[in-house]
């Protein structure tokens, strides 16, 4: 029997399923919108709060730049740790959010999607926890955050490096590019281990540790099928990319000749159809990883059409209870 590629599953599952690409989006945007809302009532609530004078105001209103950064300056002087205190709480609640919301969408995707490869399966249905997911996702928020620590400090140690006595502006941005590319796919693998271990916790009813050692064993056992799945859907993705890249640019060569408003919104519209065709190659990939690990699961499990090999024979069996070793009739004497 010819085995089946579980990139061509991954992608067949795009087309017959597109319900549960929306579904994804639909989650996945929700959130951004929240988010984005979020963060621009924030930050009206937080211009509320600067005093400005009528002579700042004043001096706001000549549109001279200079003019401008002095005073936008002396408005912002003082209100930094209000700031960052807003900012710290804000990123807090978000992060809450999203490992609740990421737990759920992602439980409702790998459902479907093992729903979708176990039809014939009259088991019992599995059962799974939301705790291991989201506790799945808060490691994932705590590698963006660690990511993001790391990407600070590569920013002073690149800025160590150029001093006012000795500058070097070169050296010092090759050192924040060298190290900002390392962190960037230490953070990618970290991630994407972390979002295959999350299969196991809906299709195998893992624990945390148990899905990450369940993932890790597939990643062994099967590396050429993982790799060959992430990298033909990131060909996939990286094309979408180049292609989305190149048709802004139509919008942007016509920025002289139609509206600035016009311009802004071609490009949004090209980003967002991006954004959705991301989204759909994501849960491609996740199908084929539960392709991958559906296939595993039939490979390791004994057939019940198996021939089982014959019991050995013991001391206590006579000649006669053994087939094949009777003895042959003997002549008659005469």
């Amino acid at each position: 029997m010819k085995r089946r590629s579980p990139t061509l599953e991954g992608f067949q599952a795009l087309f017959r399923l597109p319900a549960l690409g929306l579904a994804e989006i639909a989650w996945r945007w929700s959130f951004g919108l929240a988010v984005t809302a979020l963060l621009a009532f924030s930050f009206r609530e937080y211009l509320s709060t600067l005093p400005v004078t009528a002579a700042e105001m004043f001096l706001l209103q000549t549109r001279q730049p200079a003019l401008m950064l002095q005073v936008i300056a002396r408005i912002l002087q003082g209100s930094a740790p209000r700031a960052v205190t807003a900012l710290m709480v804000l990123a807090l609640a978000v992060t809450l959010a999203w490992i609740v919301l990421a737990s759920l969408g992602r439980a409702a995707t790998l459902k479907t999607l093992f729903a979708y490869f176990r039809e014939n399966d009259e088991s019992k249905p599995r059962t799974w926890r939301l705790t291991s997911l989201m506790g799945l996702n808060f490691l994932r928020a705590g590698a963006l955050l660690a990511a993001l620590v790391g990407s600070v400090g590569a920013v002073l140690l690149a800025g160590a490096t150029s001093s006012k006595t000795d500058p070097s502006p070169g050296s010092a941005l090759l050192i924040f590019w060298m190290l900002a590319l390392f962190i960037g796919l230490a953070w990618s693998m970290l991630n994407w281990f972390l979002s295959l271990a999350a299969i196991f916790v809906v299709g195998d009813e893992r624990t945390i540790f148990g899905a990450l050692a369940a993932a890790a064993d597939l990643c062994r056992s099967r590396r050429g099928a993982v790799l060959a799945a992430a990298a033909w859907f990131g060909i996939a993705h990286a094309v979408a990319f180049v292609s989305a890249s190149s048709v802004s640019a139509f919008p942007l060569a016509f920025a002289e000749v139609l509206p600035a408003g016009m311009v802004l919104g071609g490009v949004i519209l090209v980003a967002l159809i991006y954004f959705a065709v991301a989204d759909f190659l994501y849960v491609g990939r996740l199908a084929a990883y539960v392709f991958l690990i559906d296939v595993r699961e039939s490979e390791t499990q004994p057939s019940a059409l198996s021939i089982q090999p014959p019991a050995p024979a013991s001391d206590d069996d006579i000649l006669s209870d053994i087939p094949g070793l009777t003895l042959p009739p003997q002549p008659a004497s005469g």
